[in-house]
């Protein structure tokens, strides 16, 4: 099978090291894939954006299945696309993926629904906005209403935070077009939890759940990024809660999505707050998390394009799906300067016994070695028989990397180990 991944990060290089190993699998495609990448597929220099120029690609190159794995690809149609020229493929079409597209649409969707969620406004007038923050509750929390990275949320401490907020999306623009629309929420307070699940729109298959570190500073401090890394399983999320989420949130999600006629094929990711009155969902996204995948990928012990052909065969149900009882952990080594500005260019050193952990994010080739090329360069993931043991595992794989104005968060996992499930 020739097999075309769309993307070209941390999360398609974790992807396409599983989809590998599948014997089936002659040759796979990332469009356009990165430096790294290119030790495991065929990268292609066309954009995650030029959808024409993908779908002929596709078309030209007889693919027999795609993986569209990021958000913009999926929002904008590039399954509808593919699937009308006759190519299966794993991801949602356009008007399932608004799930993750638009805050507002999932927002009204959980609450037609009754699925627990945060209450919220909506606004699409900046002095309405300002006027509702005058009395809104502090601290509180403003997201962009579109697709903004995974940066298009800021929770606002103080009355004046909320306000700088507001202006910096809707006045001047700080997320685009994602910003002329805004959600007002409520803040939630617990533990938070990832769970990404399988579904053909007929049945859930969750993967194991994790726990991201967005916020770019150590102890949870500073500006929040795509994340700086994850561990996984989460140990907040029992099974006492798992049963809580797939008969509050998880299926009655699904069966929304289809009584809208936007019946959801893919990965379907949730966000979820555990509060004193239950998990809440806090978002939905329409695809595979970065850098969640990298760690609940490797503890995937069942074929992973197996699984996808299922889901879009819509055989989901016929499958037995299961994943590894280890722990995972996967630290983010990033550019110094991320998620702001930062400098480029600098060679990458992963000696040859760490390359198989090593998921690359952002990286090129130049001149025959590999340079940064991003902000999150590089992911490193360790397996072990417990939590701590793959966090140090994870910190020393770390530690044989080598590149200049490299950065990392030293407390990945440190929320999880205070878990009283933790031993």
């Amino acid at each position: 099978m020739k097999i075309l991944v769309v993307g070209g990060g941390g999360r398609e290089h974790a992807i396409i090291t599983k989809i590998k190993q599948n014997k089936s699998v002659s040759k796979i495609y990332a469009l356009p894939g990165n430096g790294g990448i290119a030790r495991d597929a065929e990268c292609v220099n066309i954009g995650a954006k030029d959808i024409d120029a993908i779908v002929n690609f596709a078309v030209e190159n007889k693919i027999d299945y795609a993986i569209v794995a990021p958000d913009d690809p999926l929002v904008l149609g590039y399954v509808d696309a593919l699937e009308a020229k006759g190519i299966p493929c794993f991801g949602p079409r356009a008007n399932a993926a608004i799930i993750e597209g638009s805050k507002v649409f999932s927002k009204e969707l959980m609450k037609k629904y009754s699925i627990p969620t945060a209450e919220c406004e909506v606004f699409d007038d900046v002095e309405k906005a300002l006027k509702y923050i005058e009395t809104a509750p502090i601290p509180t929390v403003i997201k962009a209403d579109g697709l903004a990275l995974g940066k298009g949320v800021i929770i606002a401490f103080t009355r004046e935070e909320a306000i700088d907020a507001v202006k910096s999306m809707m006045c001047d623009k700080a997320f685009g077009k994602s910003g002329e629309r805004i959600v007002v929420e409520e803040f939630l307070e617990g533990p938070e939890v990832s769970v990404l699940a399988f579904t053909d729109g007929k049945s859930v298959v969750p993967m194991v759940s994790s726990m991201d570190h967005k916020r770019v500073g150590e102890g949870d401090t500073g500006l929040n990024t795509g994340g700086m890394g994850t561990i996984a399983p989460n140990p907040y999320y029992t099974d006492a809660v798992a049963w809580q989420c797939m008969e509050r949130i998880f299926l009655p999600t699904i069966r929304a999505m289809n009584c809208e006629g936007r019946t959801f094929k893919g990965c379907l990711y949730f966000g979820l707050m555990l509060t004193k009155d239950g998990p809440k969902v806090i978002e939905y996204n329409c695809r595979f998390g970065d850098p969640e995948t990298q760690v609940v990928l490797p503890l995937l012990e069942t074929d992973l394009l197996t699984v996808m052909q299922a889901v879009t065969n819509e055989t989901l149900g016929e499958l037995d799906v299961k994943f590894s009882d280890k722990h995972a952990c996967c630290v983010i080594m990033a550019s110094k300067g991320y998620p702001e500005s930062y400098n480029k260019g600098y060679e990458i050193e992963i000696p040859e016994s760490v390359i198989d952990n090593v998921y690359v994010a952002g990286a090129a080739i130049k001149d025959g070695k590999l340079v940064t090329s991003g902000g999150r360069v590089l992911g490193v993931t360790a397996i072990a028989d417990t939590l701590p043991e793959a966090i140090d595992a994870s910190y020393k794989l770390v530690s044989e990397i080598k590149f200049e104005n490299s950065y990392i968060r030293r407390d990945i996992g440190a929320r999880a180990l205070k878990a009283p499930e933790v031993k």
